[in-house]
């Protein structure tokens, strides 16, 4: 009864145990599986059960996200002609309350006429995103939207951002970070250029890992692409080799990413009551797409398809297993532009269905243990349809 622990009752709050009070789950865990340790059966239950899923692993993982503050407002700062494929402006976007979380905004918008689809990427405090990529992406006909997820929290255990406009905040950085993803997608939605149905939300390690939280938490991002993402994102804690990192080492030495009470989970990763599978399955039935490197062994590769065949029965549950998809190359941990031309290809069959050459179904790994002894609920004859998302973020 992995989730029995979660409520007492039907209405009641939910009950949290310490880590230590949790069942040992040896495999990855069922997430099927309801508070009162029955399992979901019709795909009209799925909505309910995402919810409990998420607020599991909000509570143990990366903690609560911020309120959602005042409306987000922005200042163009500055702006410029990239040839004849479009333009691109700077933008300073005001979060949070009384807008005093100041963010970048990079926005490259291609010309003629709109809306059009959105790539939105949290890394531009990176400074990766040159000419070369804005202009791949402009060439496809998609607005490339870029912000500095490290002005809504410093990639430290400093607490600026969003931790001085809310001091009692205790979420981690992942969670504010995932955040900055949905305020900005706020803003972005005030604009006419911006098609608000097709948004894909993507970024690179940690900033795949907050971007594949910010997916799964808000439903109005139609395509979730963390790009090796490894450990806290679309990785595997439970099964992994010698060289990949772990939870014990990512706590050590980023433990602000995370709520304290993740912590408790080091040397006890088998009571965590989830994995990423999960979180994953919690982006369903909306499209969901992992980028993989083969050289990225820190990253996990094996582990991440096997949380990608986990999370696959879920969407295949719900009729739309061909809105998962996960894609490995050769090489190591970057996000370079094969990568972004993997997800804008993908983004054209799941945006507009249109047909690609590429694949986003071939396994990397295909002697990869299944790691988990659970399968889908057999259907009730009146479990029909694909749940429809709701407005809005967690």
């Amino acid at each position: 009864m992995l989730f029995a622990f979660m409520m007492a009752g039907a209405g009641a709050p939910p009950a949290w145990p310490p880590p230590d009070r949790l069942p040992i789950v040896a495999e990855l865990p069922d997430p099927f599986l309801k508070p009162d340790g029955t399992r979901i059966r019709a795909r009209r239950e799925w909505p309910a059960q995402r919810r409990r899923l998420l607020e599991t692993i909000l509570h143990y993982q990366y903690g609560p996200l911020p309120p959602k503050g005042a409306k987000v407002t922005g200042r163009v700062t500055d702006h410029r002609e990239v040839g004849d494929l479009g333009s691109v402006r700077d933008i300073e976007l005001s979060m949070g309350p009384r807008g005093v979380v100041k963010v970048r905004l990079m926005l490259a918008v291609p010309a003629g006429k709109g809306p059009f689809p959105v790539i939105l990427d949290g890394d531009l405090g990176w400074d990766r995103l040159n000419d070369a990529f804005i202009r791949a992406v402009l060439g496809r006909g998609y607005i490339l939207a870029a912000f500095n997820r490290e002005q809504v929290g410093p990639d430290s255990a400093e607490r600026k951002g969003v931790y001085e406009a809310w001091p009692n905040y205790d979420g981690g950085r992942l969670a504010a970070w995932a955040w900055g993803f949905h305020r900005t997608l706020d803003y972005l939605l005030t604009l006419p250029e911006v098609d608000g149905k097709r948004i894909a939300a993507t970024g690179h390690s940690r900033g795949g890992k907050c971007a594949l939280l910010a997916g799964a938490t808000d439903e109005r991002i139609a395509v979730t692409a963390p790009n090796n993402s490894g450990c806290g994102g679309a990785g595997n804690y439970r099964f992994h080799d010698d060289k990949c990192e772990t939870l014990e080492a990512i706590v050590r030495r980023f433990p602000y990413w995370f709520h304290a009470r993740f912590a408790g989970f080091m040397n006890n990763v088998q009571r965590l009551p989830f994995d990423q599978h999960t979180l994953k399955a919690c982006v369903a039935p909306r499209a969901l797409l992992t980028t993989e490197a083969l050289g990225d062994l820190w990253a996990n590769p094996r582990g991440t398809q096997q949380t990608h065949q986990a999370a696959r029965e879920v969407y295949a549950w719900l009729g739309a297993p061909d809105r998962i998809g996960i894609h490995f190359r050769q090489g190591g941990h970057e996000h370079g532009l094969q990568d972004f031309e993997t997800l804008l290809e993908f983004c054209d069959v799941q945006l507009f269905g249109r047909t690609v050459s590429r694949r986003f179904d071939a396994l990397a790994f295909p002697d990869a243990e299944r790691v988990w002894n659970w399968s889908a609920p057999a259907r009730s004859p009146r479990s029909s349809g694909v749940p429809t998302a709701s407005s809005g973020d967690l």
